[in-house]
């Protein structure tokens, strides 16, 4: 099969058979309130917490950790998703919220059928696809086949030993001012990991909330990361999930998958690491 886009534009939604082989999945963090009020007609919530993560103890994974292949397997099944499903995903957060994780999930564990609606919610509804407020009732199907996550991962212990060197880069995603440590909304301490570079995932967007251009986007990060190996390449944000935008945008526009540091901000200020704070 050739690749399919990461990207769907919302208007090429409605020229889209709604067959069974369709599952459109809402991720929308923390907007479960919003789905059961309106959703996208179809689309089954899939929540960031319970189902694209495995919750424990922050110091150790981060507030996001990846979920276990069987945990993930389970979720798959709940959602409705089998092997030759074509998985659509939006949020309502320009696919900063989750959309972007669930499809990096996907996409690791050898699912290539997924894409991320581009303007995410309302930019489908703007196009005209349908929503509702009744509840959806996922397909009934057999249990999704997880093995390993097949896509690269680098860990607190890698992001210390190389996040200062000269052949490796670790991109932060988060907002300048969190990085900068002038403001922390989520996690305990701010400021950010000596060594890495701020390029927030917002950049990846137009003014109009839509992703840049797969052109631009090549020239934006051939740009950042030069010559560094795609395997010496490490993106972080605050918990693994904003993160994946910046994949998806990498990945949109032609470019190798980088690793994503799951853990990022939340684990890496919890465990007495060095750390860049706002007074320097």
């Amino acid at each position: 099969m050739s690749k399919i886009s990461p990207i769907i534009n919302p208007e090429d939604l409605t020229w889209l058979n709604l067959d069974n082989e369709i599952v459109i999945i809402d991720a929308s963090a923390g907007a479960r309130d919003r789905y059961d009020e309106q959703h996208l007609a179809g689309a089954i919530y899939a929540d960031v917490n319970n189902d694209l993560a495995n919750i424990g103890d922050f110091a150790m994974g981060g507030r996001h950790p990846l979920p276990t292949s069987e945990q993930f397997s389970a979720v798959l099944q709940k959602l409705g998703v089998t092997k030759s499903s074509h998985v659509i995903v939006y949020d309502d957060k320009n696919g900063g919220n989750a959309a972007a994780r669930l499809w990096w999930m996907l996409r690791a564990i050898g699912h290539e059928k997924v894409q991320v609606i581009d303007g995410g919610f309302q930019a489908a509804v703007k196009a005209g696809f349908p929503t509702t407020s009744k509840a959806e009732t996922p397909k009934s199907v057999e249990k999704y086949d997880v093995q390993n996550w097949n896509l690269l991962l680098s860990n607190i212990n890698e992001v210390e030993k190389v996040a200062e060197t000269d052949n490796h880069i670790v991109i932060d995603v988060r907002d300048a001012n969190r990085f900068a440590g002038l403001s922390e909304p989520i996690d305990l301490i701010a400021g950010h990991i000596p060594g890495a570079i701020n390029v927030p995932f917002t950049e990846n967007l137009d003014a109009d909330g839509r992703f840049l251009s797969p052109e631009e986007l090549d020239k934006k990060y051939s740009a950042v990361v030069g010559k560094i190996n795609p395997e010496n390449i490490i993106v972080h944000c605050g918990s693994g999930i904003t993160a994946c935008h910046t994949l998806l945008a990498m990945d949109y526009a032609g470019l190798p998958i980088p690793k994503l540091y799951v853990g990022s901000w939340s684990e890496w200020s919890r465990n007495g690491k060095e750390m860049i704070l706002a007074n320097g």
